[in-house]
Formats: C-alpha cells, sequence, structure tokens
C-alpha cells in the first residue's frame, strides 16, 4: 500500500502518524532477536525496516531530498526501528530533571542500537539466502541538542531552571559522545553541540495550534497583535536560524539535496 502523504505547502509533505501504530509494538519486539538468527531473515528484517522502507517510499514519490522524523520521548521497540532510519539526531530538551535524566538514558541505548543493528545487517550478509532489499544503515549519528527554555521575565530563564540548563553540556558530552574527561562548557551558550536556546512562546503556541500553522506564519487575523507580532517575527528568525544549524550539522548541502 502506498503511503498517504499531505501537503503542507511547496516541496514539504507530511506523512502522518497513527496512534494505532502501538499495536505494531509487539512484532517489532519479537522480530528484533529473529534477526539474528540463521533461518529465513526475510520476514524479520522487513517488519523491522518498515519504517525506513515506507520513509524511502513516500521520498521517492515526492522527490524528497530530506526525511525530518518526529519520535515521542521513549526508547520502545517503534522508536528504535524509526531511528535504525536515520543518519541524524537532533534531541530537543527541557530545563528540568527529566531531559537530564533522559540523556543518561537515551546515550547507552543509542549506542546499544547502533551496534545491534550492525550486528543485524553483517548477519544477513553472511546468511545464505539474502532477503534481496536494501537495509538502512543505521547511523543515528547525534549532531546536537536544542534547550527549550521556561517563561522568561525580562528577557532572561527564570533562575531555578538555569541549574538544569548548565547541566545539559556536560551530560551531553559524556551520555551521547562518550567524552568522560572534559574540560565540559559551563552553559548552553558556549556549547558547540547545543543547536540553540529556543524560547518558550507561551500563549503562540495554543494560537499556533488553533490555527493549525507554524508560530511563525501566524498574522493579525489569527490574533498575533501587539506584543504577539515581535515575538511571531522573533520566531520566525529563531527557527530559521535552527533550520540552517542543523542543516549544516547534517551536511545537507544545496549540492547533497538537488541531487
Amino acid at each position: 500500500r502506498e503511503p498517504k502523504l499531505r501537503s503542507v505547502t511547496t516541496g514539504l509533505h507530511l506523512l502522518p502518524g497513527d496512534l494505532s501504530l502501538s499495536g505494531f509494538e509487539d512484532a517489532l519486539s519479537e522480530q528484533w532477536p529473529n534477526a539474528l538468527g540463521s533461518a529465513d531473515l526475510y520476514r524479520p528484517l522487513r517488519i523491522l525496516t518498515a519504517f525506513w522502507t515506507i520513509m524511502q517510499t513516500a521520498a521517492a514519490a515526492v522527490d524528497a531530498t530530506v526525511i525530518l522524523a518526529d519520535v515521542g520521548p521513549n526508547l520502545g521497540a517503534i522508536n528504535r526501528s524509526a531511528l535504525i532510519a536515520t543518519d541524524s539526531i537532533v534531541v530537543p530538551l527541557g530545563a528540568d530533571l527529566f531531559s537530564l535524566q533522559g540523556l543518561r538514558n537515551l546515550g547507552p541505548t543509542l549506542q546499544r542500537w547502533r551496534m545491534d543493528w550492525t550486528r543485524r545487517r553483517e548477519n544477513e550478509q553472511k546468511a545464505g539466502k539474502p532477503v534481496g532489499f536494501p537495509l538502512p544503515e543505521g547511523r543515528m549519528q547525534p549532531i546536537g541538542y536544542v534547550v527549550q527554555q521556561h517563561s522568561v521575565r525580562l528577557s532572561r530563564p527564570v533562575k531555578a531552571c538555569d541549574t538544569w540548563i548548565n547541566r545539559m553540556p556536560r551530560e551531553y558530552a559524556r551520555s551521547l559522545l562518550r567524552d568522560l574527561e572534559g574540560p565540559w562548557p559551563a552553559s548552553p551558550t558556549t556549547d558547540p553541540h547545543c543547536l540553540a536556546t529556543m524560547k518558550h512562546y507561551r500563549s503562540l503556541i495554543a494560537m499556533a495550534q488553533e490555527h493549525r500553522k507554524p508560530i511563525f506564519h501566524l498574522k493579525s487575523a489569527d490574533g498575533a497583535i501587539g506584543g504577539h507580532a515581535g515575538a511571531v517575527a522573533d520566531a520566525r528568525g529563531d527557527f530559521r536560524k535552527l533550520a540552517e544549524t542543523i542543516a549544516s550539522r547534517a551536511e545537507l548541502t544545496p549540492e547533497k539535496c538537488s541531487a
């Protein structure tokens, strides 16, 4: 079955997720160990690469050169199969303990998934009966993180959150980059791995959801007036800069994107 894409704007298409995908979790968990077997590997690897196959099919249908995958904050079988389809990973973080602990869990898990997927690819190559379809490389390389601030006063993050924000560079380096020696930057503002520190746009988030458009596309007719209008303009610049930084880190040069 062909994936059903929705056109968002010129050159941008969306492949929506579905809550019923949760029913696929058991099959993914079951086939993960089976992909190391010596019997027919077609079924295990076809199931484990289902997300990658759908992404590639959808991209080919619209001549897309870049695929962005948005996954939830968990380390289950669904996210594992989604992430083995990726080359680069950007980690979004909040200014809280949960994000800090999430980094500690994510780093070792990504490392294990990369090694485990490499073993499965090698096992398929050694098998007497190749599966007959391509497999993703499963690079899953972290290229940086994005911090979202809490609400601000006088253009500064709430002081109670500074403690968590300033611990992110050290934990990211230790957990995801395996840099156990340091020295580590004192805050994200001096950390080359921090792609951006995004403002908390407060009521603009709800406004954008209500009108089903990005924050930076809100107009006065949507309610973005007064101070909100300035925040919309700031958001446009912030997100553009973030997009350009991610493209640079992922080595998405104009030449590659037009190939």
